[in-house]
């Protein structure tokens, strides 16, 4: 079974808070995932704990809609999401560093996304699981890169 957490990070010359905004403002993560197309707030929601957002997900293959609910919502040090309320934790970390921030990006699989896979995809649920795992692997590097560039350049 593939790894079933990954992070990486990445130095940007900007605040903690300027980066917290940047990326609590889901409707922003389209411009900076590569997996992740677009996201909206659900019933008028924002960027605080408890709070659920829609997101497009597109790869050549298919297009598929998660629903995610916020965990953490702490500005300037740590937003969290949960896809499903308890499949697969996101989260970004906000670390002070000299001219600039250290941000985190972290992917957990966790429990209930091992059922949620099993009921949805049966005997394959291994292979999807770890094709998930290895999408992480591959677009966390891709989306703080993005980040930096958009971040740094405004």
């Amino acid at each position: 079974m593939a790894n079933l957490s990954y992070a990486e990070t990445i130095f940007i010359a900007r605040s903690q808070e300027d980066l917290y905004d940047m990326v609590a403002d889901i409707t922003r993560m389209g411009e900076w995932s590569p997996v992740c197309k677009a996201c909206w707030w659900d019933e008028g929601a924002g960027p605080e704990a408890g709070a659920w957002f829609t997101g497009r997900n597109e790869l050549p293959a298919r297009t598929w809609e998660t629903r995610s609910q916020v965990a953490v919502a702490n500005r300037g040090r740590e937003f969290a999401f949960i896809v499903g309320g308890d499949r697969v934790r996101w989260g970004y970390q906000f670390t002070p560093a000299q001219g600039g921030t250290e941000v985190t990006e972290s992917w957990e699989f966790l429990p209930g996304g091992h059922a949620f896979f099993r009921e949805i995809f049966g005997e394959d649920a291994p292979a999807q699981i770890a094709e998930r795992a290895e999408l992480a692997r591959i677009g966390i590097p891709a989306t703080l890169a993005a980040i930096k560039v958009a971040a740094e350049t405004r």
